[in-house]
Parts: C-alpha cells; structure tokens; sequence
C-alpha cells in the first residue's frame, strides 16, 4: 500500500507539467483518474522525438503511469455531470487549463468546493492566475528564456543554450506535486481545504535560487567565460536565435505559417512533421539567417500577433524588472541578522488559506541547538555535557 493509498485524484492536465505532477502521486499510491477528452489528451497525439511507440508514444507513457483513465467531453450535459459526481468523491483536483477556462467549464476552485468542502484543488499555469502576462502560452522553452537561465551556461561569445531537458516543465511538475501534498496535510489537520496555484515562471525562477541570490545579494553579475561550462527531440526551429539587437528564442512554429512571416520562401512547401526532423539543420540556419535581420522587439510583437510560440532571452538583470514578476511578488525581502537585508526568490506555492513567507533567515551553525534540545526534554546540565563533548554545536544566538 502506497502512502497515499485511499486518496482519490481527478487528473484534468494535459502536456506535461501537470500529468507529470499527478504521476507522482499515482506513485505513492494515490488512486489517479485521468479525465481527458474523448480524443484523448494532447499528448498522446504529440510525440517528442518522432517516438510513436504502438499504440501509446513514448511522451504519454512517460508521464502517465499509475493512472486510470475516463475519457469524457467535458462541454456536454452529461460528461461535465460524470465529472462533477466524481468530483463528490475527490481528494484532489488538478487541472492547467488556461486561466479562466475552468471558470467557463464551471470546474473552478468556487463550483467545485461548494460540491466537496474538502477538495484540494490545485491549478497550474504559465505565468499566474492574473497579471500582465496571463493569456500568453506557457511553453518550456519561452520559459527558459525568460528564467535568466540561458546566461548562465555556454560561451560568452556564442548564442544561449536552452537546457537539455524539458526543466520548466519539470520543477513545475514537483512543485504543483510539493503544493498538493502540503494542503492535504493541512486538511488533514484542520478539515479545511484550500485553492493551491502554481506557475512554470515562478516555479522555475525559485529554481534557481542559488544563482540568483548570488545575482542580488553578492551582485556578482552573470559571465560566461570562453569556454562552454556548462535537444534534440524537438522539430525545427526550436532555439535561441540572435536578432539585430540581441536574442529570441522561438519554439516550433507551423513551418509555412512561419515562412510567412519571416520572409523565407523555401519554408512555404515544408511538411511540419517530415521536413523538420529530416531537415532541421537546414531550417535552422535559414531561421537565423532571417532573423538576425531586424529587432527583437519587432519580431516579438510579430510572433505574438500571429501565435507563434517565442519570448525573450533574459539576464537576471531583466528577470527581476518584469512586470509579471513584480505582479506575482515572486522575489521577498527581507533583513538578516548577519547579512545584512536580502532579496531572493520566495516560494513558489500560492495556498488560499496557508501563505508562506519568510520567518527567519539562514541560521548560523548551531544557532538553535540549545532550543531544539530542549523542546526534545534535554535538561541543562546534559546539553552542556553534550556540547563540552563536541557530539553537538551550539553557536551564539544572533538578534532575528
């Protein structure tokens, strides 16, 4: 028996944060009900790196092990009403829809409480629930390139490389999973649930919390050196490309559409599923060579006018400016004993009921040893022998 054995999961996410999220609770045990439409989810019907696999690619089977699935149309009488009768019985409900689809749906976090009190219901978007940036896509590599990440590795002299893994997605999926986990213990102990939202810019910025606290509390700034210290399972163009004035990154737009739109001829007669695997270097460097052309900024209000997937390459520096960051709080602030007043990324995690914040900064060695001794039942006279012995540490109590 899992440790989540006896928890009911209503699986309504598709692409690859949110299955891979649900897949982990299914590993513990959680009985995890996949409810997709009756063509199936998207990603069955799109296959990284060409993987058809027999029946099921290699992408869905990846991320959805340890699930049952219900197959239903959600927009009709009956479907949502199935939906809604499982919903009774839930523990956890877990959908990405695009901000406001739910709403439309009449599955958001209101209808679906008033039906079960003790629904967690945790819900996973691109850049947050409001702000500036909602309606965009939240696509990994987008993602990326807004994270400050692609700085961070590579030549200084050669363009950023995105990661060799789908990483927003990923530290997306753990910390929608983190989410969910921490408000069913908190239901567990108060018998109230709570709406649990999640975002990939969030998500992977508080990744990187080393890096950035370095960026904003030691101010050393981001230099790749000459050297590269620091994927090929996505169909062309999917890169980083410079512009006249800097870089874009653009992820596998329909090759004539995009054509079009860039001024590239030889893209007008390309099959998106054949020519961009069987000539991707090709459709590459004529992406390059066309985009280095004119601005960033020019092809990004082109690209966003026309749905084609593409963003920005930022540095910290950029990172921390941008409204979607500022509009979400992702950054705390606060001061340390020691060192001094601190911004550095915060948790990720939005809880309804249960916030994080910051309680006390980094601890000294030892700081709290005396205290923690204690709160076990530990009487004076043996903490000191405990100490005097070298078996504990206890520093100096520095000011909170």
């Amino acid at each position: 028996m899992g440790i989540l054995s006896g928890y009911r999961v209503l699986d309504c996410t598709i692409a690859m944060a949110g299955p891979f999220a649900a897949q982990r609770l299914g590993d513990l045990g959680a009985d995890v009900v996949k409810v997709e439409p009756v063509t199936g989810e998207w990603q069955r019907h799109v296959a990284a790196g060409g993987a058809q696999g027999n029946k099921v690619n290699v992408s869905f089977l990846s991320l959805n092990r340890n699930k049952r699935s219900l197959a239903i149309d959600l927009k009709s009488k009956e479907g949502k009403a199935v939906l809604l009768d499982l919903v009774r019985g839930a523990d956890l409900f877990l959908q990405n829809y695009r901000p406001g689809v739910a709403r439309r749906l009449g599955v958001d976090y209101p209808a679906l409480s008033a039906i079960n009190p003790r629904l967690v219901y945790v819900s996973i978007s691109g850049y947050g629930e409001s702000g500036p940036y909602v309606n965009r896509p939240g696509q990994d590599l987008v993602l990326q390139g807004m994270s400050g990440a692609m700085l961070s590795a590579g030549r200084a002299t050669e363009p950023p490389n995105p990661a060799g893994q789908y990483i927003v997605d990923a530290v997306t999926a753990y910390t929608a999973f983190e989410g969910a986990l921490a408000a069913l213990l908190h239901r567990e102990r108060t018998g109230e649930s709570q709406l649990v939202e999640v975002n990939m810019l969030d998500a992977i910025t508080t990744l990187q919390m080393q890096e950035l606290s370095v960026f904003t509390v030691a101010g050393k700034p981001q230099e790749r050196s000459a050297e590269p210290h620091a994927h090929v399972y996505i169909r062309a163009p999917y890169g980083t490309f410079a512009t006249s004035d800097g870089f874009i990154v653009v992820a596998f737009p329909p090759l004539r559409k995009f054509g079009g739109l860039i001024g590239e001829p030889a893209f007008l007669s390309m099959d998106d599923e054949a020519d961009s695997w069987t000539r991707r270097d090709e459709i590459f460097a004529r992406t390059r060579d066309r985009l280095v052309t004119r601005t960033t900024a020019e092809w990004l209000d082109l690209f966003r006018e026309n749905d084609i997937w593409s963003g920005p390459v930022y540095g910290f520096a950029d990172l921390l400016d941008d409204p979607q960051i500022i509009h979400n709080g992702t950054f705390v602030e606060y001061d340390h004993p020691t060192e001094g007043h601190v911004k550095t990324p915060g948790f990720p995690i939005h809880f309804e009921k249960t916030p994080a914040k910051v309680y006390r900064g980094a601890p000294l060695t030892g700081q709290d040893s005396r205290d923690v001794l204690r709160e076990a039942g530990y009487d004076e006279e043996r903490i000191d022998r405990l100490i005097a012995s070298g078996a504990v540490v206890a520093a100096e109590k520095e000011e909170e």
